[in-house]
C-alpha cells in the first residue's frame, strides 16, 4: 500500500539531494580532506532534508492545495537554478554530480527496503513452519517460556521499608510503587475495589477504604475464574476470585498537564480472557502514544460474573449477580475518574477501547444512565448491544444447573464451594457460560429507544467491523467447541429472526439449506451467524448516529497471513496497540504501512482533534478524511477509502430488511 515516492517525497529528494552534492562538493572543491568533506556533506546534508521535509509536511502547507504545489514549484526553481549554477560555474561534470548527489538518497533507501523484505520473508517462513495451514487455531504452548510464566504469576506485597519515590504513586488506598519499562511507567495489579471473596462472592463491587501502606504495582492481577480454551494464553496465567485490578501504562508521573486516558476492556466472550493476555500489552504503549495514560483492566466472568439466582433458595440476597461483570467495569471507571489525575490522566478525557465482548460491554454501558459521564469517547470492534440477552432465563438455567452439578440446594451451599471447586465447574459447564442480560433497570430492555433519548448524544464512537471474524473465534476454542458454539448460536438467531422479522427468517432458512448442498455444514452456519452480527453491529452505529452520537465507521479488510486463522480482533488489536511480537506469536505480521495512519488517527480521536490525515502527514501516505456515518474507513492492503460497506455485510439481502427496524 505504501508508495515509494509520493509527490513530497520527490520534492523533498530534489533538494535533499542538492544538499548532500553541494555539501560534499564545495568543500571538496576547497580542497578539504575527504572525511571532512563527508562529515560535512552528512551533518548539513541532513539538516536541510529535515527543514525541508518540515516545510513540505507541515499542517499549513498540507491543509491547502493549492499552497502545496506553490511550494512545491517553488522547490523544483529553485533545486533547477542551483543545479545550473553548480555544473556551469563550479566546472562539475553533470552525472558525476548527479550520481554523487542521488547516491546519498537513493542507495540508503533501497537497501532499507532490501532489508525490510528480507526480514519480512524470514518471519512468514518461521510463522507457517509454526501454524503450517492453521488449521489447528493458535498455537500457544511452549510460546511463551516458563520463566515467563513464572515472572508473571508472581503476587505484589505490601512495601515495609524504603521504596523507589520516583516510581510510586500516592492515591486514596494507598502509595503503589511501578516500574520502569523501556518507554514508560507501568503500574501492575493495583486493586480497583475491595476482593470479591468470601461475603463478597456475587455481591456487587464494593470501593475500597482509604488507606497509607505502600504496595507493589509489578506484576499483573490474577484473571478471573475462566474457562481455558486450548488457544487461550491465560490458561497460564494464575486464576482468582480476588481479580478486580487494574494496569496503567504513562510515560511519566507528571500531573501538570493532563493526558487523555484510553482505557482497554478486554475481549473474551465473557467466559476467558484478561489483562495479562500479551496480546494487550505492548513495550512501545508510550511511544505508539505519548501523552496518554492506557489503563487495562480484568473484571468477573462465567459463573462468578454473569449468574441469575433468583429462583434459588437465598438468590433474593443476590439481585446483581445477573451483571456483576458490568458492574465491575462501571467500578473501574469510577476508580478510574477518582484516581487517574495522580498518574498524569485527565478523568474528563477518557476514551474506552473494547474487542468482541469488550465491545458489547461498551455499547451497553453507554445505554446506562448509570454510566452516564463515566467516558467520553468510545472504539467498538466487533460487538453491539442486541447481542446481550432479552431475559435472564439462560443465566438462570446456569444456576440451575451449577445448584445440580455441585449437589447444592441453595445459596449458602454454593457459598461454601472452593474457589477450585467453582474453577472445575467453569470448565464443566463451559456450553452454559452466559453473558449480560437487558434487565430493565441498570441496562435498559430496549437500547435503541435509550439512545435515542439522548443518554449516549455526548459520546463519539469509533465502530469497527471485520470482514472474516469467526475464524479467529474457531482459532481460540478449537474445532468442536467452535461446531457447538456455532450451532448454539445459529438457533437463537433464527429464534430472534422468527420473532422480528418472519419473512427474513425464512430466507435465512432457504439460504442455508442451498447452501448445505455445495459447503459443510458448519461453514453455512458461522457465515450465516457472522452475517447476522455484522448487520446488527452496522446497525448500532446506525441508530447511535440517528439519535445525535457522532460516528465513525470502520471495516476491516485486511485478508489474513493464514486464511484457516482469521483476520480480526486479533489483528486489529495488535495495529492499534503495536504489539509486533504477539502479532507474530498469533500467526501474522503487524503492517507497519497499516498501523501507522491507523494509529495516528486513534491518536487524533483520544486527543478530540480533526478525523483526517494530511496528504503524507504519515510519510509515503496519501490523505485521508475519514467521513462521519455512513461512510466508513475500508482498510485493505492496498488502500485506504471512505465508501458504504452495506452491500460488503450480507449474502442474504433480505436481511438488510434488519437495518429499517
Amino acid at each position: 500500500m505504501k508508495k515509494l515516492f509520493t509527490v513530497e517525497d520527490f520534492v523533498v529528494a530534489l533538494v535533499a539531494a542538492l544538499g548532500y552534492g553541494f555539501t560534499f562538493e564545495i568543500p571538496k572543491l576547497l580542497g578539504y580532506p575527504m572525511w571532512l568533506c563527508t562529515v560535512i556533506c552528512c551533518v548539513v546534508g541532513y539538516g536541510m532534508q529535515m527543514l525541508e521535509e518540515k516545510l513540505v509536511f507541515s499542517e499549513t502547507v498540507q491543509r491547502k492545495p493549492l499552497l502545496r504545489y506553490m511550494v512545491f514549484v517553488a522547490i523544483i526553481i529553485v533545486y533547477l537554478v542551483a543545479e545550473e549554477v553548480a555544473t556551469t560555474f563550479m566546472g562539475l561534470d553533470m552525472l558525476d554530480y548527479l550520481s554523487t548527489q542521488y547516491g546519498f538518497i537513493i542507495v540508503p533507501a533501497l537497501v532499507g527496503f532490501v532489508f525490510h523484505e528480507v526480514l519480512r520473508r524470514y518471519r512468514v517462513r518461521k510463522i507457517h513452519e509454526r501454524y503450517g495451514d492453521g488449521s489447528d487455531g493458535f498455537v500457544v504452548d511452549g510460546v511463551l517460556s516458563q520463566e515467563t510464566i513464572n515472572k508473571e504469576n508472581q503476587q505484589n506485597q505490601q512495601i515495609m521499608g524504603d521504596f523507589d519515590k520516583d516510581c510510586a504513586v500516592k492515591i486514596k488506598n494507598g502509595v503503589f510503587v511501578g516500574v520502569k519499562e523501556k518507554n514508560s511507567l507501568g503500574f501492575f495489579g493495583i486493586p480497583y475495589a475491595k476482593p470479591p471473596v468470601g461475603k463478597l462472592r456475587w455481591q456487587a463491587p464494593e470501593p475500597l477504604p482509604e488507606s497509607e501502606a505502600v504496595f507493589e504495582a509489578k506484576y499483573f492481577g490474577a484473571s478471573s475464574i475462566q474457562v481455558d480454551y486450548d488457544g487461550s494464553f491465560l490458561k497460564n496465567h494464575r486464576q482468582s476470585e480476588d481479580c478486580l485490578t487494574l494496569n496503567i501504562f504513562t510515560e511519566s508521573k507528571n500531573t501538570k498537564q493532563k493526558k487523555p486516558v484510553i482505557v482497554i476492556f478486554h475481549h473474551g466472550d465473557f467466559s476467558y480472557g484478561g489483562t495479562a493476555d500479551p496480546i494487550l500489552y505492548s513495550d512501545d504503549f508510550n511511544k505508539i502514544y505519548p501523552d496518554t495514560v492506557i489503563v487495562t483492566f480484568n473484571y468477573r466472568l462465567g459463573v462468578l460474573g454473569f449468574i441469575d439466582f433468583s429462583e434459588i433458595p437465598g438468590g433474593e440476597n443476590y439481585p446483581d449477580a445477573l451483571n456483576l461483570g458490568l458492574l465491575d467495569q462501571m467500578a473501574a471507571l469510577r476508580w478510574i475518574k477518582e484516581n487517574i489525575s495522580a498518574f498524569g490522566g485527565d478523568p474528563n478525557r477518557v476514551t474506552v477501547m473494547g474487542f468482541e465482548s469488550g465491545a458489547l460491554s461498551i455499547c451497553l454501558l453507554a445505554a446506562s444512565e448509570k454510566a452516564k459521564g463515566l467516558f467520553q469517547k468510545a472504539f467498538t470492534f466487533f460487538g453491539n448491544p442486541l447481542a446481550a440477552y432479552e431475559t435472564p432465563e439462560i443465566s438462570r438455567n446456569l444456576a440451575k444447573k451449577l445448584l445440580q452439578e455441585t449437589s447444592s440446594t441453595s445459596m449458602q451451599d454454593l457459598l461454601r464451594l472452593s474457589s477450585e471447586q467453582l474453577k472445575e465447574m467453569t470448565q464443566k459447564l463451559e456450553m452454559d457460560i452466559s453473558s449480560p442480560t437487558r434487565d430493565g433497570n441498570f441496562i435498559p430492555m430496549d437500547i435503541f429507544a435509550a439512545y435515542q433519548n439522548g443518554v449516549a448524544a455526548d459520546i463519539e464512537f469509533i465502530i469497527g467491523i471485520p470482514s472474516n471474524e469467526v475464524q479467529v473465534y474457531k482459532s481460540v476454542v478449537g474445532d468442536e467447541k467452535y461446531s457447538d458454539f456455532m450451532s448454539k448460536a445459529l438457533t437463537d438467531i433464527l429464534i430472534y429472526l422468527d420473532k422480528v422479522q418472519p419473512d427474513v427468517a425464512k430466507a435465512v432458512r432457504n439460504y442455508i439449506e442451498e447452501k448445505a448442498a455445495t459447503m459443510p455444514a458448519i461453514e453455512v452456519t458461522a457465515k450465516v451467524f457472522e452475517q447476522v452480527y455484522l448487520l446488527t453491529t452496522y446497525q448500532n452505529a446506525q441508530k447511535l448516529a440517528e439519535s445525535g452520537s457522532k460516528i465513525h465507521l470502520f471495516y476491516w479488510n485486511v485478508k489474513p497471513l493464514i486464511e484457516n486463522l482469521g483476520a480480526g480482533t486479533v489483528d486489529v488489536m495488535a495495529t492499534f496497540l503495536g504489539n509486533v511480537k504477539m502479532a507474530q506469536m498469533y500467526g501474522t505480521i503487524l503492517n507497519q504501512d497499516i498501523a501507522a495512519p491507523i494509529q495516528k488517527l486513534f491518536r487524533k480521536f483520544a486527543s478530540g482533534d480533526e478525523m483526517r490525515l494530511f496528504s503524507n502527514e504519515i510519510k509515503g501516505f496519501n490523505a485521508i478524511d475519514w467521513k462521519e456515518f455512513p461512510q466508513a474507513l475500508i482498510v485493505s492492503e492496498k488502500a485506504f477509502k471512505c465508501d458504504s460497506i452495506v452491500d460488503k455485510l450480507t449474502d442474504v439481502k433480505e436481511l438488510l430488511k434488519l437495518l429499517d427496524e
